[in-house]
């Protein structure tokens, strides 16, 4: 390859942003994936830009919430038991950051990188040719339960005094008035004016296509076996096709990170999350809203040209089972909030890996022992919302340039 070329290994959300800040740089991008662009992760989650999810997984009552799980295997939180150790390093890890202190902390930097992305993407939404179904019509956290919405609001009291994030408050009798999809019986919502939605799919088709036309090549079906080193370099990555070569090479490759870790040298400490979705069609009531429904802990997105149902947290290693039973719980945990809770024809079911690290945080800096390559990965729940500022602090590393985010907070080389 060319002077000044780059290899991105993985084509989801995560790597097709770093593929495009690298370049408007002026790289010779190659993106290369062991499935196709956009199919893993980064194909049929809820689509939610969502600058209002400042705060990590890793409250306080998380780790009694895992506990609970292993006894209870329809539970939304899920933790199957293995016979790994790095899976209970990382619940140990993970566990050891369930304070509020450390909650408070990780949210001060996960709020201003989804601040700086949403700004980058209301400007790549400038694009006509990035029609992905956008909405930019915030966001609806719904409740049931009155000792569930004054729980909510707690947390969003102390939002506005941490973050400055503020929602607006629909009492149960004014949220049909709001939001008509919804039953009358509702205990209320919060509104986060500032959260937008897509349609995931749609996004990388788009985008990766308009890579595409500035002569980004995309390798699909090619399984990075090996990276070769020498002298605190990678020389090359051998794949099925042969070796690929360039002069940096970034490592967005999701949950499949971990798998990289000893031929960089460096701690991964990433844990596949799985997530479900449903996809229909849209329903005779369909929501103008997207909605999260804490209660029942999934999301609710209406796209233009369809509707969902998301969520669950699995860990349950690389299963690559769709029980036909979560996939019906995420029909039933609509029920109770929807008038219309279902679309007459399902369309899709799909399960994906979430990259999960154990401080929530994702992992986004230069391979300390490595002077040629990043990685990219571990963006937990908010891949999507954290994609166009990760690829734009990777084209800033690459050139040195500064960066006002918080980078020590993101770097690989907090794991040592």
């Amino acid at each position: 390859m060319a002077n000044n070329s780059a290899i991105v290994v993985g084509a989801g959300h995560i790597g097709i942003a770093c593929a495009h800040y690298l370049q408007k740089d002026g790289y010779d991008v190659t993106v290369v994936d062991r499935g196709t662009v956009g199919g893993a992760c980064s194909q049929a989650n809820c689509g939610f830009l969502v600058p209002s999810h400042v705060l990590p997984l890793t409250a306080p009552d998380a780790i009694w919430t895992g506990m609970k799980s292993v006894f209870q295997p329809k539970a939304a939180f899920r933790v199957k038991p293995q016979l790994r150790p790095a899976l209970y390093r990382w619940m140990i890890e993970f566990g050891r950051r369930c304070t509020k202190r450390q909650m408070l902390e990780a949210g001060k930097v996960l709020h201003e990188i989804l601040e700086a992305s949403m700004l980058e993407f209301q400007e790549l939404f400038s694009d006509p040719a990035l029609d992905c179904e956008w909405q930019d019509n915030g966001m609806l956290f719904v409740f049931r339960n009155d000792d569930a919405l004054q729980d909510f609001a707690r947390m969003d009291d102390m939002l506005i005094d941490e973050y400055g994030l503020a929602a607006r408050h629909i009492p149960g009798d004014e949220l049909t008035e709001f939001e008509p999809a919804l039953l009358d019986d509702l205990a209320g919502a919060y509104y986060y004016k500032g959260d937008s939605h897509l349609r995931p799919n749609k996004l990388n088709e788009v985008w990766s296509q308009r890579l595409r036309e500035k002569e980004i090549t995309f390798v699909e079906q090619c399984r990075v076996d090996a990276v070769e080193t020498q002298d605190g370099q990678v020389t090359g990555l051998l794949t099925p096709d042969g070796k690929m070569t360039a002069d940096h090479y970034v490592f967005a490759a999701g949950a499949w990170s971990s798998n990289f870790a000893d031929s960089l040298d460096c701690n991964i400490p990433v844990e596949p999350g799985k997530g479900y979705s449903v996809t229909m069609s849209r329903p005779e009531i369909t929501p103008s809203h997207p909605m999260l429904i804490p209660e029942k802990h999934i999301g609710v997105t209406p796209f233009q040209t369809g509707y969902r149902i998301a969520s669950m947290m699995e860990f349950v290693g690389f299963d690559k089972s769709i029980p036909r039973a979560r996939i019906q719980q995420l029909k039933d945990s609509a029920v109770p909030y929807l008038k219309t809770p279902e679309g007459p024809v399902e369309e899709d079911t799909w399960y994906g890996w979430r990259p999960m690290t154990w401080d929530s945080l994702p992992i986004i800096g230069r391979v300390p022992r490595l002077s040629n390559a990043l990685l990219a990965t571990g963006h937990n729940m908010l891949g999507l919302s954290l994609a166009p500022m990760t690829g734009k602090a990777i084209a800033d590393l690459i050139a040195e340039r500064p960066t006002d985010l918080p980078m020590e907070a993101l770097s690989p080389t907090r794991f040592l």
